[in-house]
């Protein structure tokens, strides 16, 4: 309760947490606000914002709404944002906790892989994957993850290098509890606090990644998504700005809601800033 109170005060975080709420809400009633295909024709072309109060945010080149397009967008984004960050978590929390607990070679050996991914800009290496295995979600998903882990092992290697000489530690080994185990057990669970504000942040990232590969051409054909609707709006700006204007807006205030809880979070979570803000 303390918790949620202090949550609560952080009035930044508030606002996030709502406008994110609003956008999974818009998510998923998709289907019963705008049923049918997003993709399919439905008025004349180039309907200017409330000149049909059927489609208040106007229509494409091809007579497709765009609140249509941003409401089943949204969960596309939304989707990819939140699997995308729990593998990239997932890969980015074995190797850091494998190399920060046991140190010497293995800590050099899984130290050197994660540095070939961060040679490479993590733009370009996506945009390679997704078109060396075919533009679909799956590919973008995992695209987004194998670029996005190497910061998650950086930080959980360095938490766990401080934390494997506490006294708990070291009194968990002297019993003879297995690594695996003291892994999971005991340095985990005090080093999952900037896990999980790495995380939230992660998450807007990759939603910004997305819609940057759909913006190229590279998302998936077959769904709706924000990136797309800009990318293909792009040569009507002058003509039709409401086309790109309306899925921007949207990506927008998707990763500004997700950094908002995420700095609501890391208020929450970082024992130097309890008490800053009033």
């Amino acid at each position: 309760m303390q918790s949620l109170k202090r949550f609560s005060q952080n009035y930044g975080a508030v606002l996030g947490l709502i406008i994110l709420g609003l956008i999974i809400v818009m998510a998923l009633a998709a289907p019963l606000l705008f049923p049918g295909n997003p993709w399919r024709t439905v008025a004349m072309p180039l309907l200017r914002p409330m000149e049909d109060p059927n489609y208040l945010l106007g229509t494409d080149m091809l007579g497709r709404d765009i609140a249509a397009g941003i409401a089943h967008g949204a969960k596309v984004s939304l989707l990819i944002g939140v699997i995308s960050t729990l593998v990239a978590v997932l890969i980015g929390v074995s190797i850091g906790a494998l190399a920060g607990f046991y140190g010497g070679r293995v800590d050099d050996l899984l130290m050197r892989f994660t540095e070939f991914f961060q040679i490479i800009p993590a733009f370009a290496m996506a945009v390679v994957l997704v078109a060396i295995f075919s533009p679909n979600i799956v590919s973008i998903t995992l695209a987004i993850s194998v670029v996005s882990w190497p910061g998650v092992a950086r930080l959980v290697r360095a938490e766990f290098l401080s934390l494997r000489e506490r006294e708990f530690v070291q009194a968990a080994i002297v019993i003879g509890q297995s690594g695996p185990r003291i892994i999971l057990t005991q340095v985990l669970p005090n080093a999952i606090s900037p896990i999980i504000v790495t995380a939230s942040l992660m998450v807007a990232t990759a939603i910004l990644t997305e819609s940057a590969l759909s913006f190229l051409g590279l998302g998936d054909r077959n769904m709706m998504s924000w990136g797309f609707m800009i990318g293909a709006a792009r040569t009507m700006l002058r003509e039709a700005w409401w086309m790109s204007f309306f899925p921007g807006l949207a990506i927008l205030l998707a990763v500004l809601a997700i950094n908002l809880i995420g700095e609501g979070i890391n208020d929450l979570m970082n024992p130097h800033l309890r008490g800053r803000k009033k």
